[in-house]
């Protein structure tokens, strides 16, 4: 009963245009009012803009087209610029400050701005598109071409886009995620932000074809409801060289695949949202309700923290079938941000979801283990000398379904062979240090990046097994009971700022969201249902496996079983910002 395509119905909007021939009539429309005579359409990085030429601008008939990519520096020139944010590395960059106004060549602005300004003179007709097109003129008429992250992912493996200002089409994936994480999506994101209440028009451009464009009242009142009811994310599903088969049979979802390593479904930096507008579905990056809505959704006290950022960070790792992940640390918080000027780091635990009888975790050292030793035989492991010999250096141990095990920063770990984990973790994903990968290749065939400078730098060595099993195993404490519930405390780690509570309860249990957004998980159970105190949103059905948010505002919540789990034991998962 998983529900791969999660819909929200949004109650009240004005206008959804489906197609580009009713936007194209909807433009000429707004061409028609007194001086509105310059149509900007900003896009975010990838968006089909040969699409956007063909399909909509050419039809429109204007006296001018004028593309905002000839008004910025070469791609030679940006690339430059930015060296010291992409440096050599294949995964790891500096976050970028800059804005995408420093990247404007002025000369050529000057130039285009008076002529601009001519023509407004004159009644002329003026489309400008693409990205930063916005920059060169927003006072007219504005429409935004957005696109979640993921997708955006997609379209640089294809090989068919490039990242932005790069002509770097058909480059190794990595790479080009490497850009569009450390420059190319904070830059776009910052002027996004900066736009979003001079934007007329939404435009949703994800499926070829099949735009669907919403006027911004209508797509403000909708991120407005997003904020105020419990809502899901899009899930999204990839393969991997270790991967597992057990979420395609059990979730039933990417059949095609040739397993599913990773499932994203609690990412609102990278996953989309679809909001159902009458018949209409449009998809919109999830960040954009983070963004607009910080306060009601995160709580006042996670958004004065961490500004308008989602922290906290659910996916699924399935090895069922599969192989251990890589051996690997994620780095202190200090060091990431003094490398890669992140403000706060990688923490995470492994909720087990499922476990066949010889699953197991590689989590902290071997009691004794000398960390020069270690070092050694890795470094020997990466130059193919020899194997690694992790029976002698990583403490391994058997997991069991509900388990849960925190993982801080600086703590060596790898996910076992023939096991299903959530993944509940704080948010920046990219900084995972490979230290051992087993000698393989991955599924572009090439090898996994190892970074061991960067990992023998932030193993913690006294992490060892009598650590481990005292700070990091386990760590269940009632917190209250009921006659039909009990809610336990799960960890995180002291030194981890999320905090995970897990409900088991065959009866009605009443939520608190402790003054920050919650994330959470069915874990046990066929489904369930979320309802508010006050009937201020309508019953929220989950099934299981399937990850929710909680806006802070609700701050009281009721979850039962539903269907065919009433009178059955379930079980939550629940994290939030301590």
């Amino acid at each position: 009963m998983y529900n791969s395509f999660p819909e929200i119905n949004i109650k009240n909007y004005q206008e959804v245009l489906q197609g580009y021939e009713s936007i194209i009539q909807k433009i000429k429309l707004e061409f028609k009012k007194a001086s509105m005579n310059v149509i900007t359409i900003e896009c975010y990085p990838t968006t089909n803009e040969k699409e956007l030429l063909e399909n909509l601008i050419q039809p429109l008939k204007a006296d001018y087209v004028i593309h905002a990519d000839d008004f910025f520096f070469s791609a030679t020139e940006i690339t430059n610029q930015i060296q010291e944010n992409l440096t050599e590395d294949r995964i790891f960059g500096v976050m970028s400050h800059q804005n995408m106004a420093d990247f404007i060549d002025y000369e050529k602005y000057t130039e285009f701005f008076e002529k601009v300004m001519l023509n407004k003179e004159q009644d002329k007709k003026v489309v400008i598109y693409g990205v930063g097109a916005s920059l060169l003129y927003d006072l007219d008429v504005v429409i935004y071409a957005d696109l979640a992250r993921w997708e955006v992912q997609n379209r640089y493996r294809s090989g068919v886009f490039s990242n932005w200002k790069a002509d770097n089409y058909g480059e190794d994936s990595l790479r080009m995620v490497k850009r569009g994480y450390f420059f190319e999506w904070p830059v776009a994101d910052r002027l996004k932000r900066a736009l979003f209440d001079k934007v007329d028009y939404f435009l949703d451009m994800h499926q070829e074809g099949q735009p669907i464009m919403v006027d911004a009242s209508s797509y403000q009142k909708a991120l407005e409801q997003v904020v105020q009811q419990p809502f899901r994310l899009v899930p999204y599903f990839d393969p991997g060289v270790w991967g597992g088969t057990w979420m395609q049979k059990n979730l039933g979802i990417d059949q095609d695949k040739p397993n599913l390593a990773w499932g994203f479904d609690g990412v609102p930096e990278e996953n989309s949202l679809y909001l159902k507008f009458g018949s209409a579905r449009m998809e919109i990056p999830a960040n954009n309700v983070v963004f607009s809505h910080p306060i009601p959704l995160l709580g006042q006290r996670v958004y004065g923290r961490f500004g308008a950022e989602f922290p906290i960070r659910f996916d699924f790792l399935d090895t069922v079938g599969g192989g251990n992940l890589s051996l690997q640390v994620h780095p202190l918080t200090g060091y990431a941000q003094e490398v890669f000027d992140s403000h706060y780091t990688q923490d995470e635990s492994y909720y087990i979801l499922e476990a066949e009888e010889d699953a197991t975790i590689y989590l902290g050292l071997k009691n004794g283990t000398d960390k020069d030793e270690l070092m050694t035989a890795l470094s020997q492991a990466e130059l193919g000398e020899t194997s690694f010999p992790d029976e002698k250096y990583i403490y391994q141990r058997k997991v069991e379904k509900h388990d849960h095990y925190s993982i801080p920063a600086g703590t060596i770990h790898c996910g076992g062979s023939n096991a299903v984990v959530l993944e509940i973790s704080a948010t920046p994903n990219r900084f995972t240090f490979k230290l051992w990968d087993w000698g393989r290749l991955g599924l572009d065939g090439l090898p996994r990046p190892v970074h061991l400078d960067h990992g023998s730098a932030n193993i913690i060595a006294d992490r060892d097994a009598n650590w481990v099993e005292r700070e990091l195993v386990n760590p269940f404490e009632i917190i209250a009971e009921g006659k039909k519930w009990v809610e336990e405390r799960t960890g995180l780690h002291e030194t981890e700022f999320i905090e995970t509570r897990r409900h088991t309860f065959s009866g009605d249990v009443i939520h608190e969201t402790h003054g920050s957004v919650n994330v959470l998980n069915l874990v046990e159970g066929e489904e369930a249902v979320v309802e508010s105190l006050a009937g201020e949103f309508e019953p929220f059905v989950i099934h299981f496996g399937e990850t929710f948010i909680i806006p802070e505002m609700i701050k009281e919540y009721r979850i039962k079983p539903y269907g065919k789990s009433i009178g059955k034991e379930l079980k939550t998962i629940k994290a939030f910002v301590r």
